[in-house]
């Protein structure tokens, strides 16, 4: 059974930082993308990011620039810097795997970007 765990979020001003967390029960080398997505009140989860094993990652075009992915194999541990940080980016942020055609999600974290 693979379970994930985000932590990290928060309540931060427009424009500061926040690095998200996500921990994985079983060895990250399992999966061959490990993506971001979050979910804002009201709308639809969306993408915001994947990192694969050989650490080439992919971006959602309004985090470009802000949001970086990486991830720690030794930890067995994915990360998400985000900087910059704007108000439509508040939302609940989940991370995903897929292992043998079946998805799993973390239970997400809130992050929160208000003055």
């Amino acid at each position: 059974q693979v379970q994930l765990v985000e932590s990290g979020g928060g309540l931060v001003q427009p424009g500061g930082s926040l690095k998200l967390s996500c921990g994985m029960s079983v060895s990250i080398r399992n999966f061959d993308v490990i993506d971001w997505y979050r979910q804002a009140p009201g709308q639809q989860r969306e993408f915001v990011a994947s990192i694969d094993t050989g650490g080439f990652s992919r971006y959602q075009h309004s985090v470009m620039g802000r949001f970086a992915v990486s991830r720690d194999d030794k930890e067995h541990m994915v990360y998400l810097q985000m900087n910059n940080l704007k108000s439509d980016d508040t939302a609940v942020y989940y991370c995903h795997v897929n292992l043998y055609d079946k998805d799993y999600w973390g239970k997400g974290t809130q992050v929160t970007v208000s003055s």
